[in-house]
């Protein structure tokens, strides 16, 4: 079939525009129960002083990105759209498609691009988020938004990951050995680990909750350290707040042992696809600062996808595919085990 209009929603979780837009950012961030699990009544006056209390160390951590104290989350991921609907012009000729970004903590909101797909009317509607790996604390949310914001048009299929999609092995594995090569080169006979680093949930999300997240990135990682060659890794966690036990090991953690062990770091993102504060600051400043202190030489990161062919082409085509299907379903194998979190067995489990 051809001469449709097809909307694919781009979902993430959104960035401030500048340092005065920080502190609302960070309020809808810890507003969310996906994040803080308590009723709204008690969320909501704490999500204002978490964020009013975060405010100044935030704003300084973007600060040291861009000159305006604001996210590149927004412009990272218009690239990636505007890439993407190169790539399916080209996959679907006879068709007319338009991506859409929905953000969840900032605009363009997911209520905002709901009204903007609703407007431009279309007869398919190809939900995309762009975390690899689904979790509650992500995926769940911004589709969760996403289904309390849209009224218009268009049979809706959701893509709800795609950790072992083979697209985004492959870029991941090209940009891996890509930077091997560079550590290599600079430092010839030097010993180098591969640390692949996921932004961290609470223990209890996986046991409790059922989430797949820690499942769907061991198979990522594995996945990737097959296809890259890889002989010494480790999988580790980011970004831990608060005091929950959080999946482990943590990655300020790993790179001391680097230390220890006497081998030289290559550090790739691999639960983020743009680049942001996680690996602008925290892995790039923070944890190179952590390395150098350690004794870690070199200490050198991965760039995420971004915009790289296989990553791109990965997306189009399981876009394409999935115009075949309504519902929801990954792209590439999903879920091994069973996880009372996951989408697709509790549409199994409906039917």
């Amino acid at each position: 079939m051809s001469g449709r209009r097809i909307a694919v929603v781009l979902f993430n979780l959104g960035g401030p525009d500048d340092a005065e837009t920080v502190q609302p950012f960070l309020f809808n961030l810890f507003n969310d129960p996906a994040i803080i699990g308590l009723p709204g009544f008690v969320r909501t006056p704490l999500a204002r002083l978490i964020s009013s209390r975060r405010e100044t160390s935030a704003q300084a951590n973007y600060a040291q990105m861009d000159a305006n104290g604001g996210s590149p989350l927004k412009a990272e991921t218009r690239k990636q759209m505007a890439a993407l609907d190169a790539a399916l012009s080209r996959l679907l000729p006879g068709d007319e498609v338009q991506s859409f970004v929905a953000m969840r903590y900032w605009h363009p909101l997911t209520e905002e691009a709901a009204a903007d797909v609703a407007v431009w009317g279309p007869d398919e509607v190809v939900l995309l988020p762009l975390y690899p790996q689904f979790s509650t604390t992500t995926t769940a949310s911004s589709l969760k938004a996403w289904r309390e914001a849209y009224a218009g048009s268009g049979r809706v299929r959701t893509i709800c990951c795609y950790p072992r999609l083979d697209g985004w092995i492959e870029a991941q594995a090209e940009a891996v050995r890509a930077k091997m090569v560079e550590a290599q080169a600079a430092h010839p006979g030097k010993p180098l680990r591969v640390l692949f680093s996921a932004h961290g949930i609470p223990e209890k999300l996986v046991s409790g909750k059922g989430d797949p997240y820690q499942e769907q990135v061991e198979a990522t990682v594995a996945a990737v350290a097959t296809r890259a060659g890889l002989t010494d890794w480790v999988l580790c966690y980011q970004s831990r707040v608060g005091p929950l036990k959080w999946l482990g090991p943590a990655t300020p953690d790993v790179i001391v042992q680097a230390g220890r062990d006497g081998v030289g770091v290559v550090i790739t993102p691999i639960a983020f696809v743009s680049e942001h504060i996680e690996t602008l600051v925290e892995l790039d400043i923070e944890y190179g600062e952590l390395a150098h202190e350690a004794g870690v030489h070199p200490y050198m990161r991965v760039p995420t996808v971004s915009v790289m062919a296989p990553f791109i082409d990965g997306l189009a085509t399981a876009v394409s595919e999935s115009l075949e299907r309504t519902g929801t379903a990954p792209a590439g194998p999903g879920c091994q085990g069973r996880w009372k979190a996951c989408p697709c067995q509790a549409e199994r489990r409906a039917a």
